[in-house]
């Protein structure tokens, strides 16, 4: 494509690439951190009825007083949900004739003066704040469903404004949004408001994810796109172990909150720096800024000399093609319009959908496992570190299609084994689930970088838009899974392992991308469905050699 070929001239890996892609994938160590942040903030800490408040006036020790109010469950704990209707005191006297019968069928009623927690493991927590157990358990699940609903809106809304008024802005705005939501939703008075600043949580990370992705892969060239993906990805693999650090020493879910979210405001200041994408600025006919753009980095590059070779009469004949392949206004319905790119987009939505789906399935509720939450915290961040040099070579030597679509039958094969490992083989369970989340690790960092390969320029982000709203369904959706193990207990399990090997089928559809140019076009995007070769990355020297018969031309 052209662009490549300009991107040459001015400098392609140079200083401005460099610190570029490094100040955009800061960040993502925090998207992280707010994407898990209810595995602390929502913790469930043990509880039980609190007594009756006149037999506070008894000397009683804290045992007794549970003894006497508190019935155990089958396991010898006290019962969470349930208390005594009147204490029963002949629990207290050791020589007591009184039958187990007696005290089975003593009346029981609901905790009418409240819970009384015991947090070990954090200090404080939603759950505990505003008492979101028993009948009302379901609110922790909805405050992570409102989160992610928060994402699927901000990636509809924000995918469609990014295409149609750039990349830089809405990235901005997506910053100072996390910053502020963030911040409020820390000192949040109310469950209601906590789900509300929460909820544009969820849109700010939508346009920080889908932004970020864009400016780094418009600006590097074609041979490096694997590797600085999978390292953007790396970061947040990091981030993940950062947030276990800061959840393990900050005990309480507001100041917890906090800390995750106030970086947001220096990078907000930081972002101002960041260069709009002159690639989406061609094809927006916008070749004026697009070219001082391109200046700048050449700048920074140290490359001015080779600038000045570039003028709007040499862009508009070098770039006509592309530039008039982008006339019209894109929506989102035109990615069903053509064969070619509705079969595309059908088949990452079900990739992204299965990845996001089982990958939360198996991330957002620590724990089940029965381990230390900070611990298996740190587990499953290490989990992506193999995971993503794997599929980074796989997608270098064998390509990006059966890259994704074995990450994702690999991860649906792990989890279906493990629906075979005894419950009480703690190690062995954990040891697996480990496994399929990193395989799903490596999926997601395929298909962002996958997805934007696939989409052309002119209508990426609202392709990446949509395949992030089927991440974020498939995120709302994980939850709801659980509600079949109360008729049969392995079926969750079959729908979080076969989900993701089906979708692994249907990436097998998809265009191969190795060591392609971006498409800019749709019709970029027809030629290569029909079978046809797009152009690749010609050498600096050749592209010089180009633009200066250009400039002499004209």
């Amino acid at each position: 494509m052209a662009f490549d070929d300009l991107l040459e001239i001015v400098g392609s890996t140079g200083r401005f690439q460099i610190v570029h892609v490094t100040l955009l994938a800061l960040p993502v160590m925090m998207m992280a951190s707010h994407n898990l942040l209810s595995n602390f903030v929502a913790y469930v800490p043990p509880h039980h009825c609190s007594p009756p408040k006149n037999l506070s006036q008894r000397l009683l020790g804290p045992e007794d007083i549970l003894l006497v109010t508190v019935p155990l469950d089958n396991l010898g704990k006290p019962l969470k949900c349930q208390r005594y209707a009147s204490p029963q005191w002949h629990l207290l006297d050791t020589n007591s004739t009184a039958e187990e019968s007696e005290v089975r069928e003593a009346e029981l009623q609901d905790c009418a003066d409240g819970w009384t927690y015991r947090l070990k493991e954090r200090d404080t927590s939603i759950v505990s704040q505003w008492d979101m157990v028993c009948d009302l358990r379901s609110l922790k699940q909805m405050a992570q469903t409102v989160y992610m609903a928060g994402v699927l809106v901000g990636a509809f809304l924000l995918g469609s404004l990014s295409d149609r008024f750039g990349r830089r802005m809405l990235l901005i705005g997506s910053y100072l949004l996390m910053a502020v939501c963030g911040t409020c939703a820390a000192f949040s008075t109310s469950f209601s408001l906590f789900c509300f600043f929460r909820f544009g949580c969820g849109m700010a990370l939508s346009g920080q994810g889908l932004n970020t992705l864009s400016l780094i892969l418009e600006w590097i060239p074609t041979r490096i796109r694997t590797v600085v993906g999978t390292c953007t990805g790396y970061c947040y693999t990091v981030g993940q172990l950062i947030f276990a650090l800061i959840a393990y020493f900050i005990r309480d879910w507001r100041w917890l909150t906090l800390a995750v979210s106030l970086p947001f405001y220096v990078f907000f200041l930081i972002s101002w720096w960041f260069h709009e994408s002159s690639r989406w600025l061609f094809i927006n006919h916008q070749s004026e800024r697009a070219i001082k753009n391109l200046k700048s980095v050449a700048r920074v590059n140290g490359r001015c000399e080779e600038a000045e070779k570039i003028d709007l009469k040499v862009v508009q004949e070098s770039m006509q093609k592309e530039m008039s392949g982008s006339k019209g206004t894109y929506s989102i319905l035109d990615l069903f319009k053509t064969p070619t790119m509705r079969s595309m987009t059908l088949c990452l939505a079900a990739v992204w959908f299965s990845t996001s789906f089982s990958y939360y399935g198996l991330s957002l509720d620590l724990q089940k496992f029965g381990v230390d939450m900070y611990l298996i915290q740190v587990i499953f961040g290490c989990a992506d570190i193999p995971a993503k040099l794997v599929v980074i070579i796989t997608m270098s030597r064998f390509g990006r299609r059966p890259s994704q679509a074995g990450a994702l039958i690999l991860a649906g094969i792990c989890i279906l084994v493990n629906l075979l490992v005894p419950h009480d083989q703690l190690i062995a369970r954990t040891s697996m689930a480990v496994l399929g989340k990193g395989c799903l690790a490596a999926s997601f960092t395929s298909c962002y970088l996958y997805s934007g390969e696939l989409y052309p320029t002119i209508i990426r982000q609202n392709g990446m838009g949509l395949a992030s709203m089927m991440a974020r369904v498939g995120a709302m959706v994980a939850p709801l899974a659980l509600l079949g193990e109360d008729y049969i207990s392995w079926l969750p399990g079959v729908i979080y392992g076969g989900v993701p090997i089906l979708s692994g089928a249907a990436a097998m559809f998809l265009p191969e991308t190795l060591g392609c140019s971006l498409p800019d076009t749709m019709q970029d995007v027809e030629d290569r469905g029909r079978g046809g070769k797009p152009k690749k990355p010609k050498d600096a020297a050749t592209v010089q050699d180009n633009l200066i018969g250009l400039k002499q031309v004209a």
